[in-house]
């Protein structure tokens, strides 16, 4: 019986010690790795309609890419049509898919009001909405004592109230057809307490609750949800940031040294996650995925490690400057 026990006891270490080095040598959380080698690829989305916003750059401009070349057919929306229209003649070139299967639709995440007309034109062109991405938002950097009101207010209008206005536009459609997916860009930032960033770091929470609330809802209803979790990724987020100050944009430049992801191989990622209909994707380098595991499975004692470091070490790493 000791025997048995001691066998068992080397097992169950010996597991976890693989997993520890698969999460130490990964830039994704361990299901998504394992979807990676022996899942489903993105071109098993051929032929479904994938409306992405934020399509303009970054990750939603690479998704595009992504996607293109999976055989997707496209609505492409942001507020700057000129950068659509780019982004559209890229998917030509490089993707595999036909002109008419790209939609570019100008869409303002503000502009509640507008919602309800961009879906049915969406509508109107594709007959259908398979996948929704919900990729628009901007970051926001300053301490918590440092930022207005307004600026939590503009934040949590456009990361949290323009995702959610969509969503509820396109989510009737889906449940009368009996199918659908809605993804959403959240953060590791949902996961973890990202400092300087507070309001950003609010909003990727509020993200997490509502919609893996959505995702219990429709598990019987044949509607997937995914929330995409990318950690420190190479894009204009810092650019278009905002500060603790209504009307500013940060206008921060990140640096080539830094060790963040690249934009393409998120979103490449992000095109697996959505292919595999996982309910959560994690896409990080190290050490950040390591502290996203941490933070999930010992909360108090990663809460305790993470003071200890101290403020300018964690911006160290959430900058992708460690």
């Amino acid at each position: 019986m000791l025997d048995f026990l001691f066998y068992c006891f080397l097992g169950i270490l010996f597991t976890y010690i693989i997993l520890l080095v698969l999460i130490l040598m990964g830039d994704c959380d361990l299901y998504l790795q394992f979807a990676s080698k022996f899942g489903k690829k993105p071109s098993a989305l051929k032929g479904k309609v994938v409306w992405i916003t934020g399509a303009s750059s970054g990750i939603g401009e690479c998704l595009a890419y992504e996607l293109a070349k999976a055989g997707c057919k496209l609505c492409l929306s942001a507020r700057r049509e000129q950068e659509l229209n780019r982004v559209k003649k890229q998917c030509l070139l490089h993707g595999n898919i036909k002109e008419e299967d790209i939609l570019v639709l100008p869409l303002d995440a503000l502009k509640f009001e507008t919602h309800s007309s961009a879906t049915q034109d969406v509508l109107k062109y594709f007959s259908k909405i398979d996948i929704l991405v919900n990729n628009a938002g901007r970051s926001q950097r300053a301490l918590f004592e440092e930022t207005s009101l307004d600026i939590d207010r503009e934040v949590i209008e456009l990361n949290v109230l323009g995702v959610l206005s969509l969503t509820k536009q396109v989510l009737p459609h889906m449940l009368e057809r009996k199918e659908g997916h809605i993804a959403v860009m959240s953060s590791i930032a949902g996961k973890l307490s990202a400092p300087s960033s507070a309001s950003y770091t609010g909003s990727k929470h509020a993200i997490q609750g509502w919609f893996s609330t959505l995702g219990v809802e429709m598990s019987d209803r044949n509607i997937k949800v995914t929330l995409l979790c990318p950690g420190p990724v190479f894009s204009n987020l810092l650019e278009t940031a905002f500060t603790g100050k209504a009307g500013e944009e940060l206008k921060g430049k990140m640096e080539s040294s830094e060790k963040r992801m690249s934009t393409p191989r998120c979103a490449e990622l992000c095109a697996l996650a959505l292919a595999n209909g996982l309910d959560e994707a994690w896409i990080a380098l190290n050490p950040v995925l390591l502290f996203t595991y941490m933070f999930q499975y010992f909360p108090n004692l990663s809460r305790v490690g993470s003071k200890r470091m101290g403020l300018k070490m964690l911006k160290k790493i959430r900058e992708g400057k460690v």
